[in-house]
C-alpha cells in the first residue's frame, strides 16, 4: 500500500511557514497580500516543476491539475487555502494544500496512472480576515455568491477584492464558475481538542455547522464625560456591554452545539472624556441545526430592540449566512476504507468551523478529513501539529482521492 513521502511534506510545510512568518513562530499571510502572492508563486512553481498545470480563475482560485487517462471524466478535487489569520498558525488551510501537492507528487513517484484527473485547489480568502465574508471565492465558484458582490468587498483600508487581485497578479481570465467534480476531499487540522484528547488519528467529518454573521451598529449621542449627568446619557458603549452579555447568554441557551461570539468592536469617538456615540461590532452564531440558528437570530434582534430603553438605536445587518452541511456518504465511505486499510483509528465528527468544502458540497459530492492539533489551538501562533499526524492525514487523503480517481 503506497504512502506519501512524509519528510518531503514536512519540509514543504516548514518552507511555506517562512512566508509571512512571525517572531513568535506563527504566520500572517492575509488574503491577496504580498505574502499571499509569494506563497502562491511558490505553490505554482512546485506544481509546474512536478509537471502539473496551473490555472487561475477570475477570483484568484488556483487549480493545479494532474492528468488522468480520460480527461472527459469529471476530476477528483482536493485542497484548501493558503491565506491565514493575522498572527495565525502554520497549518490551518495550508496543510490541506500541501498534503494535496504531496499526494500528486507521490503518484508521480510511483508512476500511478489514474482514470480521472486530480485537481488541487487553493481557494482565495477562505479566512475572511481581510475581506468579509469568509470562503468568499469558493462561494462565487459554487454559485452561492455573485462575483460583483465579491469584487466589491473592502478591507480596512478600503482596498477592494478586485483591486487586490489585480495588484498581486492573480485575477485570472478563466471565469470563477464550477465545473463537474466527481468527488472532493479537504484535509484540515481539527482546530479543536477532541482528537488529541481521545488519542484518535483521523476525524471523519460527516457535517459542518451553519453560520450567520452580523454587523451591528449602535447609535447613541456623544457628550462631555464631566458635565453630562448619568440619567441624561445615551451611551453606546454601555449599551454594547448589555448586548455582549445577551449574545453570550444566547450561546449558552443553545448548548452543547451552539456558539455565539463577538470578535470585533469599534468605539466612536474613542476618547477617554467623551461618552461614546457609536459602537460597531460583529456577532457570529454557529449551530448544526437551522432551526436553532433561526432562534438565535430572533433573540439577537430582540436584544437589539431592547436597547431603545437606553436611548440607543441598533441596526442589525446579516452579512453572511450558510446552512448546516451534511457531507456525502460515498466520500465518507472511501475515507473509512482508507483508514481501515492503513490501520489508523478514527471518529465521526461535526466541524464547528466553516470551510470551502461546505460550498463545494452544494454542487458536488464532498467530505472532509481532520487530524489532531496540539491542545486544539488554532487561529493562534501557538498552533502546532506533529509530523506523524501530518503523515497519517496525508496517507488517508491519498487513498481517499486515489480510490475516487480510479472509478469509471
Amino acid at each position: 500500500m503506497i504512502r506519501v513521502n512524509a519528510d518531503r511534506l514536512w519540509s514543504t510545510l516548514e518552507m511555506m511557514a517562512q512566508i509571512g512568518g512571525t517572531p513568535a513562530g506563527g504566520v500572517t499571510r492575509l488574503a491577496l497580500s504580498d505574502e499571499d502572492r509569494i506563497a502562491r508563486n511558490l505553490l505554482r512553481d512546485w506544481a509546474l516543476e512536478a509537471g502539473f498545470t496551473c490555472e487561475v480563475d477570475s477570483m484568484g482560485n488556483m487549480f493545479i491539475r494532474r492528468a488522468g487517462k480520460n480527461p472527459a471524466l469529471a476530476p477528483v478535487m482536493t485542497g484548501s487555502h493558503v491565506d491565514s489569520q493575522p498572527l495565525g498558525g502554520n497549518y490551518d488551510g495550508i496543510y490541506g494544500v500541501l498534503a494535496g501537492l504531496e499526494l500528486l507528487r507521490t503518484l508521480n513517484d510511483r508512476e500511478v496512472e489514474t482514470e480521472r484527473d486530480i485537481v488541487l485547489v487553493n481557494w482565495t480568502n477562505e479566512e475572511g480576515a481581510r475581506f468579509a465574508p469568509a470562503m468568499l471565492a469558493s462561494g462565487v465558484w459554487a454559485g452561492q455568491l455573485s462575483e460583483e458582490f465579491a469584487y466589491a468587498r473592502m478591507d480596512s483600508k478600503k482596498v477592494t477584492v478586485r483591486d487586490a487581485l489585480e495588484a498581486i497578479g492573480y485575477r485570472g481570465e478563466r471565469p470563477a464558475r464550477a465545473f463537474p467534480i466527481h468527488a472532493c476531499y479537504e484535509l484540515h487540522i481539527e482546530q479543536g481538542p477532541i482528537l488529541e484528547d481521545e488519542a484518535i488519528d483521523i476525524g471523519l467529518v460527516r457535517a459542518a455547522m451553519g453560520q450567520r454573521w452580523f454587523t451591528i451598529t449602535l447609535d447613541g449621542f456623544a457628550a462631555h464625560a464631566g458635565t453630562t449627568p448619568m440619567h441624561s446619557r445615551r451611551d453606546a458603549l454601555t449599551a454594547f456591554a448589555e448586548l455582549a452579555l445577551k449574545v453570550e447568554e444566547i450561546g449558552y441557551q443553545h448548548t452543547p452545539d451552539g456558539r455565539a461570539t463577538i470578535g470585533m468592536a469599534n468605539v466612536t469617538p474613542n476618547s477617554r472624556n467623551v461618552v461614546p456615540s457609536r459602537v460597531v461590532c460583529s456577532v457570529e452564531f454557529r449551530h448544526p441545526q437551522s432551526e436553532a440558528l433561526e432562534a438565535m437570530e430572533a433573540a439577537l434582534h430582540q436584544a437589539a430592540a431592547d436597547l431603545s430603553a437606553r436611548g440607543v438605536s441598533a441596526n442589525v445587518e446579516r452579512i453572511f449566512d450558510y446552512a448546516p452541511i451534511a457531507f456525502d456518504e460515498a466520500c465518507l465511505a472511501r475515507t473509512e476504507n482508507a483508514v481501515a486499510a492503513l490501520g489508523y483509528s478514527s471518529k465521526s465528527m461535526v466541524s464547528g468551523a466553516g470551510h470551502d468544502t461546505c460550498y463545494v458540497s452544494k454542487i458536488a459530492p464532498a467530505s472532509m478529513i481532520f487530524i489532531p492539533c496540539v491542545k486544539g489551538i488554532s487561529h493562534n501562533e501557538a498552533e502546532k501539529i506533529l509530523p506523524e499526524w501530518s503523515e497519517k492525514g496525508a496517507n488517508v487523503l491519498l487513498h481517499s482521492v486515489l480510490s475516487a480517481a480510479q472509478e469509471l
